[in-house]
């Protein structure tokens, strides 16, 4: 009995076990960036991995350890891509997945990161700097004849479903009033038959943050604008904010976009290490500085409407690491349009009137980025930072943003 016993010990980790410890790479997804190729790879937990590459032909991948293949997925994906010819996945031995690209050039670089909630591993494939620099001409040239081509605006209510968001005193949910103002922004686009406008959700169902941003890249939109309502353990804090995708220290934005992203304060400032060459990448996109230019055009037509009829209050454009933004390929912000748990602007929130002037503030907002986005024009930047928006002929160190 004592040698089955210690037999038994030695096979019941390769038939039961360990394989229920496994990691499951149950999905991938992937797409085109500007200059370079981004694949998700969705999984049950945090992966140990290596990496290798091979050459003749050019090859790049990846033996996640201790894992598992999810049956259903597919074994091989053939691409149209300027980068990636194909990518391969399978079980490679019976504790290890392997993901391989088969490259068309040789001259490229990547990075890796791996994201919470849900669980992914994320590999961006760029073309060298040198082969960059070869195209941006033709890519700036692309993106210059743009303008009579519709205009593609993906508009995110946030929350949703089983997540209803931040909650007023008198019940009011969250999700209930973004929807209905990205409704109406949908409905008086309709007047536009140079727009398009795509909501990522236009009923009360949950999508998980990651899908948001993944709808706009599917769909090629121009600009991404996520819409929420804030909220404070401050029942007096009040007023308009718009956020873009960045780093902060400032306790406040931290707070709330731990709260956006349905998180620990702890977790959240854990975070900027992990995310550092997302953020890279999106200076590489040149996305950033359209995005302030499109924070600050919505921004301020908010503040003017709101304020003239119901004297709202500005806290002005903000930066912080919101989940929703990360991986967005387009110009891309998230509203605070009011603050539900503040009782005046719960009322406020409520009410028709005011969620129609929210709705076409959003609108003329838009519309004013794309036809005047070139002009001079200042923008209040409350998290220490001034923006200045030069024309498109001004060096292209001016746009940045500085620290003053």
């Amino acid at each position: 009995m004592i040698r089955f016993f210690i037999i038994l010990l030695v096979f019941l980790p390769l038939s039961g076990i360990w394989a229920d410890e496994r990691i499951q790479v149950r999905e991938i997804r992937y797409y085109e960036l500007s200059k370079g190729f981004r694949t998700v790879i969705e999984t049950n937990g945090i992966v140990e991995f290596t990496k290798g590459q091979l050459k003749n032909p050019e090859r790049l991948f990846f033996d996640i350890k201790k894992a598992s293949l999810n049956k259903e997925l597919k074994r091989e994906y053939i691409l149209n891509s300027n980068i990636v010819n194909k990518i391969r996945i399978g079980q490679f031995d019976s504790v290890t997945v392997r993901i391989v690209f088969e490259l068309i050039k040789s001259n490229y670089e990547f990075k890796v990161i791996q994201i919470e909630d849900p669980f992914r591993l994320v590999i961006d494939i760029y073309l060298s700097e040198e082969t960059q620099k070869q195209t941006e001409s033709q890519i700036e040239k692309s993106q210059n004849n743009k303008s009579n081509i519709k205009r593609k605006i993906v508009i995110d209510p946030g929350h949703g479903g089983k997540d209803p968001g931040a909650i007023g005193q008198r019940g009011l949910m969250e999700k209930d009033v973004v929807l209905d103002i990205a409704l109406k922004v949908k409905d008086l686009f309709k007047k536009e038959p140079n727009y398009e406008i795509i909501l990522t959700r236009e009923k009360d169902i949950f999508i998980p943050l990651n899908e948001r941003t993944e709808i706009a890249n599917r769909v090629g939109a121009d600009l991404f604008l996520s819409i929420h309502t804030n909220a404070s353990t401050n029942n007096y804090a009040k007023g308009i904010e718009t956020y873009i995708l960045n780093w902060t220290d400032d306790e406040e934005a931290i707070r709330v976009a731990a709260r956006e992203n349905a998180i620990s304060l702890k977790r959240m400032k854990e975070l900027k290490g992990e995310l550092g060459f997302m953020l890279a990448s999106l200076e590489r996109e040149a996305k950033r500085d359209d995005s302030v230019k499109l924070a600050g055009y919505i921004h301020n037509s908010m503040v003017e409407k709101l304020k003239k009829d119901f004297s709202r209050y500005d806290n002005g454009v903000k930066q912080a690491l919101f989940y929703v933004l990360v991986g967005a390929q387009m110009p891309s912000c998230l509203l605070e349009i009011s603050y539900i748990s503040n009782p005046e602007e719960e009322i406020l929130l409520s009410q028709e009137t005011y969620r129609m002037q929210i709705a076409q503030a959003i609108v003329d907002g838009i519309k004013n980025y794309f036809s005047k986005s070139y002009q001079i024009r200042e923008v209040k930047y409350t998290n220490h930072f001034i923006v200045r928006e030069n024309s498109k002929k001004t060096n292209n160190k001016k746009n940045k943003i500085k620290k003053l």
